[in-house]
């Protein structure tokens, strides 16, 4: 009843926000906290793992792995930006969040999730070349090339941060505080304006065109041209070589693109509250979380990797 009573009084005195969360289900925050926890601990020490192994092993300074790094980074960066927030409203009754937090937030949530489309891309163009371009490979994806398309991603995405978080915060919102949400997120943000939306919308699914729909359209015109040359392949073990070495950035590419279009290229009217908090819980703790495992399960590379720093730790213990 608590947050009803704030918002009834004077809200001047609270300059922040309600989230809502999960405690219309108040006996699922206990499990939730327990597998958040678990799944927040598993991210970090995975995604820790990779950029660890990819910086000390100098069989992984590649293309690849540089992009693997940057991927792992941005998932520790994503996580972090909004799981501890999570984990405090799931664990007691407070269920505030500072304006300036959720306005960082918002901020973080965009930026990153605006990354990892682009990224998602470079990685789609450097698998592209690998298969379709081996011989040319290290000629095409040289260091400073790698270093530009990381550049890009990552300004990509905070550029459009910075365009739509602002536009966001400053509607109007005739006193209402409470988010139904876990997390100060664009939708729910936007639903809970007490104006016409319609014109941010359309900007939001404008700029939505370039860092959502145009990377994955480059990834899909990537593994048109990589299925076209396996296809072409003669031998059976080096198609499946060649798959071996895109199925696990498909993979991601599936899981990540299946539910990020659902949450942003929808208008606000149709979104649905219960569905947006589940999906997105499912992109911000177990996407992140499995990403180092798809990439690293069966990967020789990798394998060789730990038991080479495992190998040198012994040695000098």
């Amino acid at each position: 009843m608590w947050p009803e009573v704030m918002e009834k009084g004077n809200t001047s005195s609270f300059e922040g926000f309600i989230l809502v969360g999960f405690s219309d289900r108040p006996h699922l925050e206990l499990i939730l906290f327990v597998v958040v926890l678990t799944f927040y601990l598993l991210t970090l020490l995975g995604n820790m793992t990779v950029i660890l192994l990819s910086a000390l092993d100098s069989r992984l300074h590649t293309p690849m792995y540089f992009f693997l790094a940057n991927l792992s980074f941005l998932d520790m960066c994503f996580t972090t930006g909004s799981i501890p927030q999570l984990l405090y409203n799931l664990w007691g009754p407070d269920k505030t969040i500072s304006y300036l937090g959720c306005a960082v937030q918002l901020y973080f949530v965009l930026a990153l999730g605006g990354v990892e489309c682009v990224l998602l891309a470079v990685m789609a163009y450097d698998r592209y070349a690998a298969v379709c371009r081996p011989l040319r490979y290290t000629e095409v994806m040289h260091p400073r090339l790698c270093g530009q398309l990381a550049s890009v991603a990552w300004l990509s995405g905070f550029g459009n941060s910075l365009i739509m978080a602002p536009q966001t915060l400053m509607l109007p919102r005739c006193g209402h505080r409470r988010v139904d949400h876990f997390l100060c997120e664009m939708p729910a943000l936007i639903g809970m304006a007490c104006v016409d939306t319609v014109s941010l919308e359309a900007l939001a699914f404008a700029l939505a065109i370039f860092i959502i729909l145009a990377p994955l359209l480059l990834i899909l015109l990537s593994y048109g041209h990589i299925a076209r040359a396996v296809f072409g392949i003669k031998s059976a073990a080096g198609r499946r070589k060649a798959f071996s070495t895109c199925s696990s950035h498909l993979l991601v590419v599936s899981l990540f693109y299946g539910t990020i279009i659902y949450m942003y290229l929808q208008p606000a009217s149709a979104y649905s509250q219960d569905q947006g908090k589940f999906l997105t819980l499912f992109y911000t703790i177990v996407t992140p979380g499995v990403n180092p495992l798809i990439y690293t399960l069966r990967n020789k590379e990798v394998k060789g990797a730990v038991r080479k720093v495992l190998g040198k730790g012994g040695a000098e213990g």
